[in-house]
């Protein structure tokens, strides 16, 4: 059975690869080859978590505190998406471009520290295997429906009204 918690780690493990990619490159050309998909995948990862998991989560999260933890990744997420926007904006190499990116992984990478240690055992606890496997299904068609980023929305939200319309 296919399980949302895997998919989720198979992206965060993709991110951290993929910003040590950056480390790596010694032109824009290959900064810009990096950046640009990774860019689009963060904010398809965030919008895909904000419609499949954390919903969810609302509704069944039981081990730990799913509203504290649905408002940290919505907030995360906004700080990702005002990250990659600004990196987006800036010519790739620049300072800005770079400060950007900095700030994209110092966000993703607290992020992915705290949901993996809080939002997906509370998850892993408080559902079923059916249930998980359902939602990899609608994760892997979430991606299917969306490639490259095509029709993500990547607009911050405000966590109290996701959580409100949410749970």
């Amino acid at each position: 059975m296919a399980d949302i918690i895997t998919l989720i780690y198979e992206d965060h493990d993709w991110f951290r690869r993929r910003f040590f990619y950056l480390d790596d490159a010694r032109t824009d050309e290959e900064l810009a080859a990096i950046w640009g998909p990774l860019g689009t995948r963060l904010d398809t990862h965030a919008q895909a978590e904000e419609e499949i998991l954390y919903p969810v989560l609302l509704k069944v999260g039981k081990a730990g505190d799913p509203e504290d933890e649905t408002d940290d990744a919505i907030g995360d997420h906004n700080s990702i998406r005002d990250a990659v926007r600004d990196a987006n904006a800036a010519q790739v190499g620049t300072p800005e471009w770079f400060e950007a990116v900095g700030r994209a992984r110092t966000e993703n990478g607290e992020h992915l520290d705290e949901e993996e240690r809080e939002a997906l055992p509370d998850f892993i606890k408080s559902s079923t295997l059916e249930q998980r496997h359902e939602l990899a299904m609608q994760w892997l068609r979430f991606y299917a429906d969306h490639p490259a980023g095509r029709g993500v929305d990547d607009r911050d939200k405000d966590p109290a009204t996701y959580i409100a319309e949410n749970s």
